[in-house]
């Protein structure tokens, strides 16, 4: 019998389990479905390009097509201890004021930005040092880049040219900006949520992490939740009871999953899928929110950036070499180096989207196989409506825990994100023809001439076709004050006492940007109120 039981280990289960363990007299189960984090290019922050389509270290959960007449594609999550964060980009953002203020005018009290931002200050060890907003002293280790390619310098420059304000913490305000990209990475090394949290309290005898084993159904009596049904590598189960709560930090794709096979979600879903209903709740599942990635690539006309450095063997060769011996190099960057937030008009007032650049192309992406860079150089921008309307939707296809999951990602399907996603891709342009980084660039390859600035259908189609799951999925089980919201401000699952769920599908509104370090600031939180109510 533990106290708590938490199924995953990434990044909001690590954080809940380093703070519940504190207690001595409490124990705690974490359950990570995932192995060990011990593989050499988990440590390397470029290295996750050769595991990203490996499924013994992620999740792939295949969409529906993205528009009629197209392909679906693969959504990759962390399976693994540390969850996504050993696997992602590593880019750190908190999101602004005005985000977590809005959460709590939706009627979550207890989530704005004075609520949550020492929360922030307290996981951070950013190296920028102390400000009003970052914190120094905490278990997660923040950086920038150390050792940028030239060519992001231009790219900052032309930002400068173009009118955005370069900063060297584009986390600390929340204007019009550019700058380099702040990550989970310290000394050349990924810092994720395992490292951070776990490593520290994996030794306390309170603490229990299991590995290797999946959660297959919340148990319950009458309406209170008791514990988890768990299965080992070898395919056992066993039931595992939780004296106080039972918490959820599965993500937002396999945290609805878990709640509708455990009879906890829409009637009709769960009856068409053969489980039995125990609480009709039409929301857990649906307002699903992502970020749709629009992808520009330009062919340079030097040989200036990092595909040489990454595009064969041989360079690759080199290029882990030195990095072995230094930390440092391409190899020992985030996924993208720079990051700007811009407004897709001028009349607003703060910026609704954004960029992230790199001074490197990848090649034609493979499912299955790892993600290459071209040979020729290149630059990429992968920019995002910050905070879409569009909503879609996940529902279990079978009472087997195995079974596939029927995901409609909704996107562009209001006027609103489709209206902004074209007004930045005409400023992307307009920025790729700002000196100085005009002057390096030969031609546009993607999308290029066939789709035209003032098309927004042409320039949509470019994005479901050609562009980028944001991998920042929320509102699965979002809270809120209506008797209708799968949780409440607290993040207690409503209908069933002692279940709580604590990831990115509680947020019933997006935050502006990646969603890591909001994720873990907000377990940080959640623990409080955990701990508040024992």
């Amino acid at each position: 019998m533990y106290d708590y039981v938490i199924a995953g280990a990434g990044s909001a289960g690590c954080v809940l389990a380093e703070r519940l363990s504190r207690e001595p007299a409490v124990r705690v189960l974490l359950v990570e479905a995932g192995g060990a984090d011990r593989h050499p290019y988990l440590r390397i922050p470029k290295g996750v390009g050769k595991l990203f389509g490996d499924p013994a270290f992620s999740w792939h959960y295949r969409t529906r097509p993205l528009r009629e007449g197209g392909n679906p594609e693969v959504w990759v999550r962390g399976k693994v201890l540390g969850g996504s964060s050993s696997v992602n980009g590593m880019v750190y953002n908190r999101g602004g004021r005005a985000d977590w203020d809005g959460l709590e005018r939706l009627g979550n009290p207890g989530w704005g930005w004075d609520s949550v931002l020492p929360a922030f200050q307290a996981i951070e060890d950013n190296a920028l040092g102390p400000s009003p907003t970052r914190g120094t002293a905490g278990p997660l280790h923040i950086s920038t880049v150390r050792d940028p390619d030239p060519l992001c310098d231009e790219l900052i420059a032309t930002g400068g040219a173009f009118g955005l304000r370069p900063v060297p913490d584009v986390n600390e305000e929340d204007g019009e900006r550019i700058g380099y990209t702040m990550a989970t990475i310290k000394a050349g090394q990924r810092f994720s949520a395992a490292r951070a949290f776990l490593r520290p309290a994996r030794s306390r005898p309170n603490l229990t992490i299991t590995r290797d084993t999946t959660v297959t159904r919340v148990l319950f009596d009458g309406d209170k939740a008791v514990g988890v049904r768990v299965r080992g590598a070898g395919g056992q189960e066993q039931d595992v009871h939780a004296r106080h709560e039972v918490i959820l930090s599965l993500g937002s794709l396999a945290t609805p999953r878990l709640l509708q096979l455990s009879g906890i979600g829409p009637a009709e879903v769960l009856r068409a899928a053969g489980v039995e209903v125990r609480l009709d709740r039409p929301h857990v599942g649906a307002r699903l929110r992502e970020h749709r990635c629009l992808a520009l690539r330009f062919r340079l006309n030097a040989p200036l950036g990092v595909n040489r450095y990454l595009a064969t063997p041989a360079a690759q060769a080199r290029t882990a070499a030195a990095y072995l011996l230094t930390r440092r190099g391409p190899l020992a960057r985030p996924a993208y180096d720079v990051m700007a937030f811009l407004k897709s008009r001028p009349d607003l007032e703060r910026p609704d989207t954004e960029v992230l650049l790199a001074p490197w192309s990848l090649a034609a992406l493979r499912p299955g196989r790892p993600t290459g860079v071209e040979k020729e150089p290149g630059v990429s921008a992968c920019a995002m409506v910050l905070r879409p309307t569009s909503e879609g939707s996940l529902a279990i296809t079978s009472a087997d825990p195995d079974a596939g999951l029927d995901i409609d990602p909704g996107y562009f399907s209001t006027e609103y994100d489709r209206q902004v996603a074209a007004d930045l891709f005409r400023r992307l342009r307009d920025f790729f023809a700002t000196d100085p980084i005009a002057s390096r660039i030969r031609h546009e390859m993607f999308p290029g001439p066939d789709v035209r600035s003032d098309a927004e259908e042409e320039i949509v189609r470019s994005a479901l076709d050609g562009g980028y799951c944001g991998f920042h999925a929320i509102g699965t089980c979002a809270m809120g004050p209506g008797a209708d919201d799968v949780t409440d401000a607290r993040l207690r699952v409503r209908g069933i006492d002692h279940l709580r769920v604590v990831d990115a599908s509680v947020l019933p509104s997006m935050v502006s940007g990646n969603l890591n370090g909001p994720v873990m600031a907000m377990a940080w939180r959640a623990a409080e109120f955990i701990r508040d109510e024992a």
